[in-house]
């Protein structure tokens, strides 16, 4: 497993590849827009065959402008930090994360196509959230909290509360990504352990403790320990007769 400086380091990748990924959605818009197309039908349609291809395209089709812009920026900043702070397995959280959130949207779906990358946004804030907690890791429990703050209102969109919104999008992206926290448990950072909680640990060998009594007196002098004789060898030379 990889230490926590292989886990918190920051590469071009970190910005590079969310740039890319919301530029790529933009510019399948505004295609849409320029020569008249409408990829909305290869969005995910619920318990179709065909509607099964959205799994893979849904993510970078948007119904409107607004619809591409309040998903560019959550999007851009959660990738961000998926990058940064869990980047050995970045790229399938996203891979993986779009598949069974948009398989589960299949699932459960309204008859209705389903697009836009809310459903991968989900994923992400979910996956971060109980990563961080589970892992106890202080910079990861911190970005847990940020992510809540900034994120933690996008809850109640996972609930059929307002018509034309995807929840079920939203449901899968927050299962998926509870899902993913506990199956990617162990490929995370781990919190720095003191000589004192190693398993190993012995109080009579602590050169620190050595200053204190059993009653946490302090000792001003401490006892030197006898050094131990040293074995001595003799060596005897015989020289060969002619």
């Amino acid at each position: 497993m990889n230490n926590n400086q292989d886990h918190f380091k920051f590469s071009t990748g970190v910005i590079a590849y969310p740039v890319f990924f919301v530029l790529t959605i933009w510019l399948v818009f505004w295609f849409e827009v320029r020569f008249g197309f409408n990829f909305s039908k290869y969005g995910i349609y619920p318990q179709t065959f065909k509607g099964l291809r959205g799994l893979f395209l849904s993510p970078f089709l948007h119904g409107s402008i607004q619809h591409l812009y309040h998903n560019s920026i959550p999007l851009f900043v959660l990738s961000m930090a998926l990058f940064y702070f869990y980047r050995p397995i970045a790229w399938k959280v996203i891979f993986y994360g779009i598949i069974v959130s948009g398989f589960l949207t299949w699932c459960i779906g309204r008859p209705s196509y389903h697009i836009g990358a809310s459903g991968l946004i989900y994923v992400l804030v979910s996956f971060i959230f109980f990563k961080g907690v589970f892992a106890k890791h202080y910079r990861l429990v911190a970005l847990s909290l940020l992510v809540i703050f900034l994120y933690g209102s996008m809850i109640w969109y996972a609930l059929p509360l307002e018509e034309g919104v995807s929840w079920e999008g939203h449901l899968s992206g927050l299962i998926t990504g509870l899902l993913f926290a506990f199956i990617f448990r162990k490929a995370i950072a781990k919190p720095k352990k003191y000589v004192w909680e190693e398993p190993h640990y012995n109080e009579d060998d602590d050169p620190f403790l050595k200053h204190f009594d059993e009653n946490g007196n302090f000792i001003e002098t401490i006892e030197p320990e006898p050094e131990q004789e040293q074995p001595k060898v003799n060596y005897t030379f015989k020289k060969n007769k002619e």
